[in-house]
C-alpha cells in the first residue's frame, strides 16, 4: 500500500541570521527569487535584514533544510534559517513575560526547531542581570533590554557561550510586531 501525504499549504515566515552585515550580502529580491525557485508562492520580504514571507505546504523543518541550501548555493557562504508559520510569529509577539513595554526594548532570539535541553535553558537564562533579562519560552527567547539596544551585556560570544551548538538570530519587538500585522 502506498501512503500519500498532502501538505496543506501554511503561511511562513523564513528569519536569516546573519544577512546584509559585512561582506555577507543578501539581496532581498534575489532572495524572495530563490524561494519562488523552490515552488514556493507569494513571496514577499520585510524590511534588509532577512525576513521572508511565503506560502508551503510541508514540515518547517523541511523547509529550513531546503531555503538553508539553496540560500547557500545561491549566495555562497552559510545562511542559518529559522522558519516558523505566522501562527507562531504571532503567538511570539503575543506573549509578554516583561508585561507591555515601549517596543524599542524587546527583543527575540529565535532558535533551532528543536527544544533547548532543559541545561541550555538554563544556560540561557543564567545570563540574565541587571541590564538583561531573557526568559526562554518554547524554543524561542524573549529578551529584555532594560537600556539602550547598544548597551546590552550579550553580545555574539554570551550566546555562543551559553548555546555552543545552537545559532540564533534576534529581531526586535517593532519589527516583529509589524510582520506579523502583515502575515
Amino acid at each position: 500500500m502506498v501512503r500519500v501525504v498532502e501538505w496543506i499549504v501554511a503561511r511562513y515566515v523564513a528569519f536569516l541570521r546573519a544577512v546584509n552585515v559585512g561582506n555577507r550580502r543578501v539581496a532581498m529580491a534575489t532572495a524572495r527569487d530563490v524561494l519562488a525557485g523552490l515552488g514556493y508562492t507569494d513571496v514577499s520580504s520585510y524590511v534588509n535584514s532577512g525576513n521572508l514571507l511565503f506560502n508551503a505546504g510541508g514540515k518547517a523543518a523541511d523547509l529550513e533544510t531546503a531555503i538553508r541550501s539553496a540560500m547557500e548555493e545561491r549566495f555562497g557562504f552559510e545562511v542559518t534559517t529559522f522558519v516558523r508559520t505566522a501562527e507562531q510569529v504571532r503567538e511570539l509577539v503575543g506573549y509578554r513575560p516583561f508585561g507591555d513595554l515601549a517596543p524599542g526594548h524587546t527583543h527575540f532570539a529565535l532558535l533551532p526547531l528543536t527544544r533547548l535541553t532543559a541545561a541550555a535553558k538554563r544556560a540561557v537564562e543564567a545570563m540574565s542581570n541587571e541590564r538583561d533579562e531573557v526568559v526562554v519560552h518554547g524554543r524561542d527567547v524573549h529578551w529584555l533590554i532594560r537600556a539602550k539596544s547598544t548597551e546590552t551585556t550579550l553580545g555574539p560570544k554570551q550566546w555562543r557561550d551559553a548555546l555552543p551548538d545552537n545559532p540564533t538570530t534576534a529581531r526586535n519587538m517593532t519589527m516583529l510586531t509589524k510582520l506579523a500585522e502583515r502575515l
